[in-house]
């Protein structure tokens, strides 16, 4: 496909390097020589030099050939205005970054006026994502499938864990609840396992279950499960209201500790249930004060990377029963990272660049939106597809046994007229079904490229 990517900050540098590696002829738009030259270098990208929301610059980009135009800038109404002009122009399919709560509630009536085929508002997808991952504390991560009905919950393998040293069909034999080990990270290598595999401690696993039994697994291999009461947010930006509406919403108590005087008072005028505290999130007795040693998870979300990762240090070495969330925007060190005790890691970049993708891949893809739903898990490694079965798919009519898959990918769940079921040997692909597939193989576009 022919794509334009209008700004090359962070997110947009991190989709364009996604597209490159999936083999699509990509140009890219900044205002920023220096950055410009820069992607240039580094990536196997065209670029131009200018206002993407300017028809000529549009022009040189080759709009009139182009499938998809992403504007990923800093301004929402610059995205816009590039995605309006876009279809004027002749693209075929345009995103915009929209990231404005102001304009969260009339999205869907900005969409249809400006012709766009999709809004992407990285901080609301974060904030979706903590959210999930609260509910379950135990878990770095948690994505979901089949609108809902089907979880991917990533967790490490404690000392308590009773699995450890079991091998999975063994250790699920004495198991009520129904779930599904899907990939393991063991030494920076993952693992797609079978029956025989044997899980080790620290071990990181991702499993695939409905979310009603998410907690009873938990509870029978030994896995702490307590609910979430008190929630600190350190940084008042824009990912820290999405997520405080969605914890105030569901009454969890909520304190955000927010330096910039204006900005906090703006939250106590949009957050009126929530405590906000106009105070440095640095400070260690302020933590305290404000009750870090109470609370039950710690957020931190300020707009420096080296800042979330010493205060979520800091919040495991005085309390360290409790949940922490980091949001991290650059992967310069991502392997220093890995090895810190950080719980839970947040990318927003990924996560918008993984939305993308995901349409890209189904635009791509000849019958049209066989991919419902795209993650990239363990540190992007691996990834999970949802995928519809299409009357046209070569897959019909045999058994699990019967088909060859490829190496390195597991058939995790069949999503099938409201019912979830973990597939055996002796079940088939049935049109209408969503099936998801957990894989290292990157590229996937339909369900039929699982065949061996």
């Amino acid at each position: 496909m022919n794509i334009i990517v209008v700004g090359i900050g962070k997110v947009g540098y991190t989709v364009s390097e996604q597209l490159c590696a999936e083999m699509h002829d990509v140009t890219v738009i900044d205002t920023n020589e220096s950055v410009l030259s820069d992607t240039i270098q580094e990536l196997d990208v065209r670029g131009v030099h200018g206002n993407g929301a300017s028809r000529k610059v549009l022009a040189e980009a080759g709009i009139e050939e182009c499938d998809l135009l992403i504007a990923l800038t800093g301004s929402d109404e610059t995205n816009l205005l590039c995605c309006l002009l876009a279809n004027k122009l002749g693209a075929n399919s345009t995103i915009a970054r929209v990231r404005n709560p102001e304009y969260n509630e009339d999205i869907r009536l900005i969409k249809d006026s400006l012709g766009l085929t999709m809004s992407v508002n990285p901080e609301k997808e974060a904030a979706e994502e903590m959210f999930r991952i609260l509910r379950f504390p135990s878990a770095k991560n948690v994505d979901i499938f089949a609108k809902g009905k089907v979880d991917l919950v990533s967790f490490v393998a404690n000392s308590n864990c009773s699995l450890c040293g079991s091998a999975i069909k063994d250790g699920f034999a004495k198991l009520r609840a129904k779930a599904l080990i899907c990939a393991i990270e063991r030494d920076n290598e993952v693992i797609i396992p079978n029956g025989d595999t044997v899980i080790r401690e620290n071990d990181t696993i991702a499993l695939l279950a409905e979310p009603s039994e998410i907690t009873p697994f938990f509870k029978e291999v030994s896995i702490p499960v307590t609910g979430i009461k008190d929630v600190m947010i350190i940084g008042g930006g824009k990912l820290a209201l999405y997520l405080a509406v969605e914890l105030l919403r569901h009454n969890i108590n909520t304190t955000i500790i927010e330096k910039e005087k204006e900005t906090a008072e703006n939250l106590s005028l949009l957050l009126p249930d929530a405590n906000i505290i106009c105070g440095d999130g640095t400070n260690r007795s302020l933590l305290i004060e404000e009750g870090l040693l109470d609370v039950d998870a710690v957020c931190s979300l300020t707009g420096m990377d080296e800042e979330n990762i010493l205060l979520s240090l800091y919040a495991k070495s005085v309390a360290p029963e409790t949940k922490t969330i980091t949001k991290v925007n650059k992967i310069s060190f991502q392997e220093v990272i890995r090895s810190l005790e950080l719980g839970s890691v947040i990318y927003p970049k990924y996560i918008t660049a993984n939305i993308i993708l995901q349409h890209v891949r189904a635009r791509k893809n000849n019958i049209g939106n066989n991919i419902e739903t795209l993650y990239k898990i363990i540190d992007n490694k691996v990834e999970a597809l949802e995928f519809h079965v299409s009357e046209d798919s070569i897959l019909l009519g045999k058994t699990l046994e019967e088909l060859t898959i490829k190496k390195n990918v597991i058939v995790g769940c069949i999503a099938r007229k409201g019912r979830v079921f973990i597939p055996h040997g002796k079940d088939t692909f049935k049109v209408g079904d969503s099936v998801i597939i957990v894989t290292t193989i990157s590229g996937l576009s339909d369900l039929d490229d699982i065949k061996g």
